[in-house]
């Protein structure tokens, strides 16, 4: 054998048992240990799955299947040895032995996660070294150091840091404060690694997201204040001018209320009105003013509970003119976003802060955007256009104005925006067909077939999830399965109804909770074993294999053993033993049942199995003599019987089987007279016959001394017949002649004996026919059979 390499893992002796420890995960013809230093040759090794033993060393080597500690013994994994149990059979008288190797763990798991993402939110006022709990902990299936784990957290800028407590609490600790307006979001590494070596690590997203609270209060920009000419023949309702604060709070937080400032005129409250909620000032009536007049307007924005922020806006109200000038839209440039004012003899001008500026052109003005328009953040515009003109020598005719109402036209600039990006929803298994599950929502800022969305599910989506394109309530159109799939992610999309589309998409997992809908299922209905009936008790018989696919108590299952009489008994680890010693000549098979018991809720689910342990024979029965039954048996022999004559017959059993069964005869005689005795016995058939014809030196009594011997291994076992017969005198011939005439009358007779028997049991038979009728077609007669060995 190619070793590649040898370890240093021998067989010891400790308090009665040999031990032999393996790492796991050896390349294949590895020696891992010996039996010669114990044990003689010869070696053989019963059960070669994972280790293999050469017949003349008793060296043991690994076989190409490897061993991998975690799938042979996963619920040893995280305490206690993995040992298997192997038997051999060593020494020239074949003894059978047992040893057990214990599967040494190396590093060959690493680390992981149950969830790739791990989120958390947090308030954005929080203290530092506020400390939150991660539940969220890595998994290794190795033991000791290899299955022991580290923490760090990678990406965190020094804003948190991660404390690790008895290594099972991990906790993160705020080391610097929050301010969800300089940052909402923060994208870490939870990086977990083991201890072994080398080191496998791995990791999941940390997701913090910052909550907002009500830190900031409203303001108004330094160019917030201005001055506002309108004319003294304004209308009721004009638009005199907006006010903006900001604040940069979220939802509630960020709600601002427009108010005058208590100090303000009445003469102000009594033309100007306030919308709290825009903040637009308009006129409440119309204005029939022939004289400049000058009104100061302060304007306050409020919010919970914060100061209120101030502005100023002063009102000029020109004098009404008393010779009006007219100004006409000649035509619109609607590709260009220009519109041609005409008017002669004057210079124009635009009032207020406006995205637009007026450019002469010939005599004319042109209208023209001075930046770009954004329909989502304001639809129109009131374009209040002046003239001002001075007649020659003529008296200054008062400015005119006009106001230009512009509609800003929506295109679609917006995709769809969903208000959460991600859904978390658990739903148990065998849920009602067609149930809803969840509602999502998106919102576009345009306007018209723009701003209308629908919904769909990624083509990918299995089949049995369905969502309305219209409200977005997403359903399943069959009952969910945990055990087939635990974890479902769908990818939703809205699409708007704009020219070209456009759409985002938002991912929803479906967490699937397990009901005790599964019984416990055994890997056979029937499970067949083989022991020697000199096995001590407690010997294991054999291992089963029962699954339960649900998970937790559901699929925690417990073993029984009914209708065993008490032979035989089930550890935990789902290995069958005896519990007393079996004899195969009382009952050579044994049939019970294994019930295996979840520890389901609100109901436990049971399941059965058969199991047929056929007990194996060994030669611990020596042959019995049948026939002849005592030592007075005697036989008379002719002297003309001829050579060859069958003289008589011995019978023998033995109540072991197989080769241990099987008898064989032999006539035991000194060798000086070996082949001076004129009978034989067949070895077989235990048949004595006479081996040549009789001689008047055979005259006389013969004494046969008979042995019957077993086949058993490893040592046969032999008795012996009756030593004072079964052959007696060879008489004369004229005895002979009276004994043949007696046997022939004996022969007569019986045979008429026998035909009259015969036509009786025949009769009989006749008359129980007619009685029974036909016979059950279901009924099988058995007969059992006397076992002895004979050729008749």
């Amino acid at each position: 054998t190619n070793n590649k390499s040898i370890l240093n893992c021998l067989c010891v002796k400790r308090g009665g048992r040999n031990e032999l420890s393996v790492p796991e995960e050896l390349e294949p013809g590895i020696l891992v240990g010996s039996l010669n230093e114990h044990f003689p040759p010869l070696y053989q090794l019963l059960t070669q799955e994972y280790l293999w033993m050469d017949i003349n060393t008793g060296d043991i080597y690994t076989t190409g299947e490897k061993l991998d500690r975690e799938a042979l013994c996963p619920k040893e994994t995280k305490s206690g040895d993995c040992v298997m149990v192997h038997n051999a059979v060593v020494g020239p008288t074949g003894d059978l032995i047992q040893f057990l190797v214990i599967i040494e763990d190396i590093n060959d798991n690493a680390p992981h996660f149950d969830m790739s993402e791990i989120h958390l939110k947090v308030s954005e006022d929080v203290t530092v070294g506020t400390i939150f709990l991660l539940d969220d902990q890595a998994r290794d299936e190795d033991i000791g150091i290899n299955g022991e784990l580290r923490y760090h957290l990678q990406g965190s800028s020094g804003v948190f840091t991660l404390k690790v407590e008895n290594r099972l609490l991990i906790k993160l600790v705020v080391e610097k404060a929050l301010d969800r307006e300089t940052q909402e979001l923060y994208h870490m590494q939870l990086v977990a690694t083991d201890c072994g070596t080398p080191p496998l690590s791995a990791s999941a997203g940390l997701i913090v997201t910052i909550t907002d609270v009500d830190d900031n209060c409203p303001s108004f920009s330094s160019e917030s204040a201005r001055t506002v000419t309108i004319p003294g023949d304004s209308l009721e309702n004009t638009l005199v001018t907006q006010v903006t604060a900001t604040d940069p709070d979220l939802g509630p937080n960020a709600a601002i209320v427009y108010s005058f400032s208590p100090k303000v005129s009445e003469r102000v409250r009594e033309i100007f009105s306030l919308d709290s909620n825009t903040g637009h000032i308009r006129l409440t009536q119309n204005l029939h003013s022939f004289k400049s007049e000058e009104l100061g307007l302060k304007v306050l924005a409020n919010g919970p509970h914060c100061p209120p922020s101030g502005t100023q806006v002063t009102v000029l109200i020109l004098p009404q003119a008393n010779q009006e000038l007219s100004i006409k839209i000649g035509f619109i440039a609607e590709h260009h976003n220009q519109t041609m004012v005409s008017f002669k003899g004057s210079s124009l001008a635009i009032e207020d802060d406006v995205p637009f500026s007026l450019s002469p052109q010939n005599g004319k003005y042109l209208l023209s955007t001075s930046k770009p328009l954004d329909y989502e953040m304001k639809d129109e515009y009131s374009i209040s256009v002046v003239a001002h003109v001075r007649l020659a020598d003529g008296p200054l005719i008062l400015p005119s104005r006009q106001t230009i109402r512009l509609l800003v036209v929506d295109v679609n600039d917006n995709a769809p925006h969903f208000f959460h990006s991600q859904y978390q929803l658990e739903v148990e298994e065998n849920n009602v067909a067609g149930v809803s599950l969840l509602q999502v929502s998106a919102s576009d800022a345009d306007s018209g077939s723009n701003g209308k969305l629908t919904y769909r599910l990624d083509e990918y989506t299995s089949a049995i999830f369905n969502i309305d394109s219209t409200v977005g309530q997403l359903s399943v159109r069959a009952p969910l399965d945990r055990e087939q799939q635990s974890v479902h992610k769908l990818t939703v999309f809205a699409q708007d109804g704009g020219s070209p589309p456009l759409e985002s998409h938002a991912t929803i997992y479906i967490h699937v909770l397990d009901q005790n809908d599964n019984a416990p299922g055994f890997l056979s209905t029937h499970f067949i074993f083989f022991i020697p009936e000199n096995a001590s008790p407690y010997t294991q018989v054999g291992r089963v294999e029962v699954k339960d696919p649900d998970e937790g108590e559901n699929g925690s299952v417990e073993l029984y053993v009914v209708n065993s009489s008490g032979l035989f008994g089930i550890d935990k680890s789902q290995r069958i033993h005896t519990t007393t010693k079996l004899d195969r000549e009382a009952e050579d098979h044994h049939e019970f049942h294994l019930v295996a018991r979840d520890n389901g809720h609100p109901v436990a689910l049971v399941s059965t199995a058969r199991v047929t342990v056929f007990v194996e024979d060994i030669n611990d029965n020596q042959p019995k003599v049948i026939l002849p039954n005592s030592n007075s048996s005697c036989l008379t022999v002719s002297p003309s019987t001829l050579a060859g004559t069958v003289l008589t017959k011995v019978y023998a059993v033995d109540e072991d089987s197989g080769l241990n069964s099987e008898v064989t005869f032999a006539v035991v005689t000194p060798e000086s007279v070996q082949n001076q005795s004129p009978f034989q016995i067949d070895p077989r058939s235990g048949t004595i016959t006479l081996s040549q014809q009789l001689l008047p030196k055979d005259v006389g009594m013969h004494h046969l001394f008979i042995v019957v011997r077993d086949s058993g291994k490893p040592t046969p076992l032999y008795t012996t017949v009756p030593s004072k017969a079964p052959i007696c005198d060879v008489e004369t011939a004229r005895s002979a002649q009276v004994i043949l005439f007696i046997g022939l009358t004996m022969i007569l007779t019986s045979v008429s004996l026998l035909l009259v028997t015969a036509c009786l049991y025949l009769k009989y038979r006749s008359l129980q026919k007619n009685k029974r009728g036909c016979a059950s077609e279901n009924e099988i007669p058995l007969r059992l059979r006397d076992k002895y060995y004979s050729d008749e």
